[in-house]
């Protein structure tokens, strides 16, 4: 049932967020309390089995906007946004804690398991720790490092130039054709047409917050409102999947308030002085969560733009005498990683977001006592007020964490999956590129 609520004189209708985003799509919704009470756990542990192996893939941790003072963001609001303790786009101060008490988390974890011995010094090979060369990657991969290893001294690794995009997290096409880029637009619009149109109420909301008709932009004509129908879609080699219009612009201002709202110790402060409710705060954050979806997470675009780190993934767990490895990229790579397993519908709770700031999907190996080896796929994620309040991670105030369940397998009690049903899996989505490629090439070539 949809909700009315009010700001100031603005009188909006909320749909819930997994009404607005996710008709059947891979990855995101809500699938019901039953199964989200089922999925949730209070411990990454599974008893009575023997933990192996561990590969984290990492969103970076909470991080200045993307666009800095001067920008539109600027010109749109007359209000002034928190004041960042980092530049743009680049990993906060409380950003490093919040990640610095994931790690130690994660420490405390791997030691329990048996896996790290106390003040562990991985051997050479047993660790692997590797960043996209952004700035914010980088240092969220140093914090968590500093928990987990703090005595270990422990390389962070990036291999791109720095501040430049490493190709393993970077989710561009790297195969693009025009009956391709012609049917990725015409599965875009039917999967996520119906949640673009929705997001009218979204973005009456984000005005009223920002009081966008004081701003500048509005004064002056440069910006005249949002409109659910002026998306213009873009895809062309070597370059991300990208859309203009109001789609893009209310995702770089949803994207900044919910920074401000994890950062700002008052939360009417966060909305510029307007008393909104959490419900609202979600409704924020759907823009950005829809914006991603339309993305990154349609079939046939994930399979492509995720295909280099499926097969890091991949090779991290194949790798002889590895025990733990941390990727760190971004929410787009987690957005798609996610599509191309075949992710069932989730619904996260406590957290405004659906791939959360600081959000890890943790790919975990196991061995029964007759030494059958499982897997087990779990998001963890630091909830909206262990990151507002960066209380410290532990037994007794652990972390969201999420049990995935992957479309056309059965997993056991524990949520757990055979090994070779999930490593047939990553096989099935990175074989999905070159059957993607053949069956276009085969096109043209008609």
């Amino acid at each position: 049932m949809n909700k009315k609520r009010r700001i100031g004189m603005l009188s909006i209708i909320l749909v819930p967020a997994f009404v607005l985003s996710c008709a059947g799509i891979s990855g995101c919704g809500n699938s019901g309390s039953e199964e989200t009470a089922e999925n949730v756990l209070t411990t990454l542990s599974r008893d009575g089995y023997a933990l192996e192996q561990v590969v984290v893939l990492s969103r970076h941790n909470i991080r200045a906007p993307l666009s800095g003072e001067g920008s539109a963001l600027d010109t749109i609001t007359p209000n002034k946004w928190f004041e960042w303790s980092a530049p743009a786009s680049q990993l906060s101060v409380r950003g490093g804690i919040l990640e610095t008490e994931m790690g130690q988390y994660f420490r405390k974890w791997l030691e329990s398991e048996g896996l790290f011995e106390l003040n562990y010094h991985p051997k050479d090979g047993a660790v692997r720790i590797y960043a996209n060369s952004k700035q914010r990657t980088i240092a969220t991969a140093q914090f968590f490092s500093a928990g987990l290893l703090p005595v270990a001294n422990a390389e962070v690794e990036y291999n791109a130039e720095y501040d430049t995009m490493d190709p393993v997290f970077n989710p561009v096409f790297t195969y693009m054709s025009d009956d391709y880029s012609a049917d990725i637009e015409e599965e875009i619009n039917k999967i996520y047409g119906t949640a673009i149109a929705n997001l009218g109420d979204n973005y009456d909301l984000i005005s009223e917050v920002i009081d966008v008709q004081k701003s500048d932009d509005y004064k002056n004509g440069i910006f005249t409102g949002f409109d659910v129908g002026d998306s213009e879609f873009s895809f062309e080699e070597g370059k991300e999947p990208s859309v203009k219009g109001s789609l893009k612009t209310a995702c770089q201002i949803s994207d900044a308030l919910v920074l401000q709202y994890f950062e700002e110790s008052d939360p009417v402060k966060a909305a510029f002085g307007h008393n909104i409710t959490e419900a609202e705060w979600e409704a924020i954050s759907e823009v950005k969560d829809v914006y991603g979806d339309v993305l990154f997470s349609a079939p046939s675009v994930s399979v492509n733009v995720a295909h280099p780190l499926l097969e890091e993934i991949e090779k991290e767990l194949t790798t002889e005498g590895r025990q733990f490895t941390f990727l760190c990229g971004h929410d787009s790579n987690l957005a798609s990683v996610l599509s191309a397993l075949e992710i069932q519908d989730y619904n996260l709770p406590e957290t405004l977001e659906k791939t959360p700031i600081g959000g890890k999907l943790v790919v975990s190996k196991w061995k029964d006592k007759a030494g059958q080896e499982f897997i087990s796929l779990d998001i963890v994620y630091q909830k909206t007020g262990q990151l507002q309040e960066m209380s410290l991670l532990n037994d007794e105030n652990p972390p969201g964490i999420y049990n995935l369940k992957l479309k056309g397998l059965n997993a056991d009690s524990n949520g757990l999956y055979k090994a070779e049903d999930v490593m047939d899996r990553f096989d099935k989505a990175i074989g999905a590129y070159d059957s993607l490629i053949e069956e276009y090439e085969a096109k043209d070539a008609a």
